[in-house]
């Protein structure tokens, strides 16, 4: 493929709720370009998109996939993103890779949950957006309700530049608001269509849609505003550099409607896409980064120094495929780029432009461009190449925390022996993921934003390195600790023929405030105990505490005080202290009252405002405490906190409770005191079965 100008360039998002059907437009977006020659289908299992067994298998989006079509001697990059709430923040985080979004929305369904969190996204980055109400063609389809939805839930500057021909099985074109012309589609879904004059019984609407449209273009600017106020109307000329102001701009966003599965009103978009969209230039200077400190701004121009940023890392064949925007200058094959985030140069070989498997070599990605590079060695997702001379990073949007936790258990030992270095590889590709080791139980944790990314994980893992696993819910990290004062004898003596055994020390244990850790506390007098053995008693508490006493889980806040004791001249030594304090600190820590802590964690739950009540019972039914209640919209946002043995599986029962329209986070608050019924059936199911003997 040649390489384009950047005013030649359109970069755009295909954005929305899971099931809206981004990836049917972006087929169909090949398929009018004349790049595909049949419509790919999910369906079918003939997408050019989604290609990897996972979503082949789930019929859905779960990573951003690339793809170029040239429309109107125009190159259109095009990012078919996921829609699913496990794998939202891919989707946020390349938006910051294109200029414009189209906001894919259903309409049986209307608005939901991820379509409202993709658009507050495409605020927070300024980028304009189309809307386009897509499966007109389906049962309970209304464009009247999903229009009213948008309004209420988006934005009320969304303005139709279309009207609907048709609904449900009847739905057969579109009308141009501006035009006053009518486009009726072949039935057989190859986005053929032919132009006639509205329609009579669409007169009338026509007439309102166009006013409210042409109000909404005249408020784009006050030279036009103060012509429409007086004369009440504006030139073609003024209409057309008007309405293409106000989308750039922000100030409108366009409605658009179609069938994407029978190839309906395709071209319109793809048309308003080349005609009215931004290109790169037109967009404002990116914010950088400076090494060593400050901020600086980056123009979309070739003369500047290069600067790509990578949003997306691909598994492809014989290791990875870097997928990146070029923020400036020019990222040419045969080259070398300075990554920011490793410190270190990584070679360029080609230069390939993506359209999902398909790789075809490019000259170069000049400033605009999207483009991708195989087998870089240092370079993973959110990482920024430029120019090793003027060194500068592009701000990573910040990740999530993780909703949902498993535990990785290996198959079997190669699959241990392995586990590791594949996890990490996982990680280069999806900042989302994280992987960490229980002190408690030394599992490794695979943590992420659901059940279905963990489970897709290891999926990966086996498909890609062989590595098979299964996944156990972890165990809740209890801690314990104790109520009251209380001090006990620890005394160790065995006999065993020839030099013995014996360490005595008398302990005091005392409650600290939460979170103020372990204290020791040295009081011996009189060299009851030798200086020497006082480090041994201190290092028996310690490692006594990392086991625990009651559960197995470590001990925490507890001041320990060695007072008193006695030795031996032949038979003491520090082993036998070590010993003679942990039966002590065992004895005194029975006596104080001991309870088990339990993790609570803060709660952010965004549900459907039908779905409310039920969360807050939900909720209280999980020893929860709701904090506060948010509305925007149709969505409730719920505040609480909840005991994390309550949520390990929070996420799939979210999901079975709101139709997977619901989504949260979570993140550590404090420990609290698990109640009493609850302990002794934790007590009952670790406690340690290891008892020392005196």
């Amino acid at each position: 493929m040649k390489k384009y100008d950047s005013k030649e360039i359109r970069n755009i998002a295909l954005v929305g709720h899971k099931g809206c059907g981004k990836t049917s437009i972006a087929e169909a977006f090949l398929f009018d370009a004349k790049h595909t020659t049949r419509l790919g289908s999910i369906d079918q299992g003939t997408s050019t998109f989604d290609y990897d067994e996972e979503e082949l298998n789930r019929r859905m989006t779960i990573a951003v996939k690339p793809g170029t079509v040239e429309w109107k001697k125009r190159k259109v990059n095009v990012l078919d993103t996921p829609g699913d709430g496990n794998f939202i923040y891919e989707t946020r985080l390349s938006m910051s890779a294109v200029d414009a979004a189209v906001v894919v929305v259903s309409a049986p369904d209307g608005v939901e949950v991820q379509t409202s969190r993709v658009w507050d996204r495409a605020e927070e980055l300024q980028i304009p957006r189309v809307v386009f109400i897509n499966k007109m063609d389906r049962e309970r389809a209304d464009p009247d309700k999903a229009l009213a939805e948008v309004h209420s839930d988006l934005s009320n500057k969304a303005v139709p530049v279309q009207i609907p021909i048709g609904k449900e099985a009847g739905f057969e074109g579109v009308v141009d608001v501006l035009t006053g012309k009518a486009y009726l589609f072949e039935k057989d879904a190859s986005g053929g269509f032919k132009t006639i004059d509205a329609p009579a019984q669409h007169q009338e609407a026509l007439k309102k849609a166009r006013e409210a449209l042409i109000e909404k273009i005249a408020e784009s600017s006050d030279a036009l505003t103060e012509k429409y106020l007086e004369t009440g109307e504006l030139s073609p000329e003024e209409i057309a550099s008007g309405y293409a102001a106000a989308v750039k701009s922000c100030n409108l966003f366009p409605v658009l409607y179609g069938s994407a599965i029978r190839n309906i009103g395709i071209p319109m978009l793809l048309d308003l896409t080349v005609d009215t969209l931004p290109d790169p230039t037109e967009r404002p200077p990116v914010k950088v980064q400076v090494a060593g400190g400050g901020e600086a701004e980056r123009a979309c121009k070739e003369s500047e120094p290069l600067l790509a940023f990578v949003f997306k890392t691909l598994d492809a064949q014989g290791g990875t495929l870097s997928i990146f925007r070029v923020l400036s200058g020019t990222l040419s094959g045969d080259s070398s780029v300075f990554n920011t985030n490793t410190g270190t140069e990584e070679r360029v070989g080609a230069v390939m432009s993506i359209t999902g498997k398909k790789q075809d070599s490019m000259p170069a990605a000049g400033a605009g461009d999207i483009a991708g590079v195989l087998k870089f060695k240092n370079t993973a997702t959110g990482h920024t190449l430029c120019d090793k001379k003027m060194p500068v990073t592009v701000p990573l949007l910040p990740v999530p925390p993780p909703a949902i936790s498993y535990a990785v258990k290996p198959k079997s030992k190669a699959d241990e022996d392995k586990l590791g270095v594949c996890l990490n590889r996982l990680l280069t590709e999806d900042l989302t993921l994280r992987v960490s080791r229980d002190e408690d139980t030394k599992d490794f944790l695979l943590s992420g934003m659901g059940t279905a990314h963990v489970e897709l994980s290891v999926a990966k893992l086996k498909r890609r390195f062989g590595v098979d696993v299964n996944l156990e819910t972890p165990k809740v990290p209890y801690r314990e600790t104790i109520t009251k004062k209380a001090q006990a004898q620890g005394r160790h003596k065995r006999q065993t023929g020839g030099r013995g055994q014996f360490g005595d020390c008398w302990l005091e244990l005392s409650p600290q405030q939460r979170g103020a850790g372990f204290e020791f506390e040295n009081r011996i007098k009189g060299g009851a105990i030798p200086g020497q053995f006082i480090p041994a008693v201190e290092k028996g508490v310690v490692e006594t505490m990392a086991k625990g006493v009651l559960a197995g889980f470590p001990v925490v806040d507890v001041k320990v005080a060695v007072y008193d004791g006695s030795y031996h001249e032949v038979d003491s030594s520090e082993m036998a202290f070590k010993r003679a304090a942990s039966i002590g600190f065992k004895k005194a820590f029975q006596e104080a009252k001991p309870i088990l802590l339990e993790p609570v964690y803060n709660m952010e739950i965004v549900v459907p405002e039908d779905k409310m009540g039920d969360i807050i019972g939900d909720i209280n039914s999980r020893r929860g405490r709701v904090l506060g209640m948010e509305t925007k919209g149709k969505r409730c946002t719920v505040k609480a906190q909840v005991p994390l043995s309550e949520i390990l599986m929070y996420a799939p029962d979210l999901d079975s409770k709101t139709g997977g329209r619901g989504s949260f986070t979570m993140e550590f608050s404090h420990r609290q005191q698990l109640p009493e019924a609850l302990a002794q059936k934790v007590i009952a199911q670790f406690k340690p079965t290891d008892e020392e003997e005196e």
